[in-house]
């Protein structure tokens, strides 16, 4: 039996292929499917089905591409409400994988619709579970992404509510030596505190996870709906399309129209430009967002970027083009682009470079707004008398910034401030807006 983990860092996404005897099954897929093609034709087996543990929010699965190119059978929870071709995969059900078993438990929490599966082996042995959403390393999964999306909708305490009973009457109650598989690490924004593990047992949780500790059904419902983080624009946008099922990833992604540099630009469209913060500053087109290449760039373009607006996406060659269409993808997003294209020759106006020295000097001299998470600015604020704006929210919110003198802008590292400096400087002309950028380590 082969158990081996996919692991899309930019996303924190974890997915599986179980391997036995010839037959393949996959769990949680990416939009990109190539690679679990890779991955059967190099072990010489037959894909025979996808499990999908719930209708992701944070990625578009590729469940319904892999069914139609492999006719494998798609096996999802009755309650997800799915609208293409499955079986049903709930509590009792089992998938024979030749002489290996992988059952399914109901537990509601992170979703109404969320499944567990657990494996057993060979000798009939209950060796692992592929979690999902419900349990994480060193965390359980947010509560609150369903209120207004898929095909059953719940209130966060309801669901944290149900997080309770599945974790203490499900999960908590298996053997401690079988391995956990999440769905996620590090980094998503499914949980508030995932430890660095992308694997565990039931046993490590039972010690060290702070949602499986004694504790009362108020208790953790209280705890587990406060300080989540942000949920960006397209969590509900993806909920929607799973349910649906995605269109094939290299078609989409083909179909994506390239236009030459030089060409006229439809007014009232959003540009994201791509290039690293100092070739943006030295030119860029009046407006535009720059939104850098980089580890999270998915997640940040689905936090500023509404689902259906509709973006002329730029970047500095063919190649970081094609890179950041793909990553598009993983949201679903390659659908609103308007076309894409190398940065213009008319990308020339400059950003202002902010005087260190005189800022140090007097602080006071600026409108300084802070661009971090809530959660960052809970922690502690950098200058006392920033204006809190996190990124996600700043587009909406550009009303509240006063344009008496100069902007400073910063978040905890630089990548975040000179998104935001462009959002601002794109809306407020009468005063300079300057981008503290990694120099706020400093501070």
């Amino acid at each position: 039996m082969i158990v081996h983990q996919f692991y899309d860092k930019g996303l924190a996404h974890a997915s599986y292929a179980i391997i036995r005897t010839g037959r393949m099954i996959v769990i949680d897929p990416a939009r990109n499917p190539q690679p679990y093609y890779d991955f059967a034709a190099l072990h010489n087996a037959d894909i025979a089905g996808v499990i999908e543990t719930h209708p992701h929010a944070d990625f578009v699965s590729s469940h319904l591409e892999i069914h139609k190119t492999t006719d494998a059978v798609i096996y999802v929870s009755k309650l997800a409400g799915a609208e293409y071709p499955h079986e049903a995969f709930d509590d009792g059900d089992v998938i024979q994988l030749n002489d290996i078993k992988l059952k399914a438990i109901n537990t509601p929490g992170h979703s109404p619709d969320s499944i567990c599966i657990l494996l057993e082996d060979e000798n009939g042995r209950d060796c692992a579970i592929f979690t999902g959403d419900t349990l994480f390393a060193g965390d359980v999964g947010r509560p609150d992404l369903r209120e207004s999306a898929g095909n059953i909708t719940a209130k966060k305490e309801e669901l944290a509510r149900q997080m309770y009973q599945s974790t203490r009457q499900k999960l908590m109650k298996l053997p401690a030596d079988i391995t956990v598989y999440p769905a996620h690490g590090p980094g998503s924004l499914c949980g508030k505190s995932m430890s660095p593990d992308l694997q565990t047992t039931i046993g490590k949780e039972l010690r060290e996870n702070y949602a499986l500790q004694l504790m009362d059904e108020l208790a953790f419902v209280n705890l587990l709906t406060s300080d989540q983080p942000f949920m960006p624009k397209y969590f509900g946008y993806d909920v929607e399309l799973n349910k649906t099922g995605a269109p094939n990833f290299n078609e989409s992604v083909d179909n994506v129209v390239k236009i030459k540099a030089d060409a006229g630009l439809a007014e009232g469209i959003q540009v994201i430009d791509t290039r690293p913060r100092g070739n943006y500053r030295e030119g860029h087109l009046p407006g535009s967002i720059n939104l850098q290449d980089g580890e999270k760039f998915e997640t940040w373009l689905g936090s500023i970027i509404n689902p259906g607006e509709a973006f002329y996406l730029t970047a500095a060659s063919d190649a970081a083009l094609d890179i950041a269409i793909n990553k598009i993808a993983k949201i679903g997003y390659e659908q609103n682009i308007k076309a894409a294209l190398l940065t213009p020759p008319t990308a020339t106006e400059q950003a202002p470079v902010l005087d260190e020295a005189a800022f140090r000097a007097q602080p006071q001299n600026c409108t300084i707004i802070d661009v971090r998470n809530w959660a960052e600015i809970k922690a502690g604020k950098i200058f006392a008398d920033a204006l809190t704006i996190p990124l996600p929210e700043l587009r909406e919110r550009i009303g509240e910034i006063p344009a008496d003198k100069p902007i400073v802008v910063h978040c905890a590292a630089g990548y975040r401030s000179a998104a935001a400096v462009s959002i601002i400087s794109a809306q407020i002309k009468d005063v300079p807006v300057y981008d503290l950028s990694d120099a706020i380590k400093t501070f």
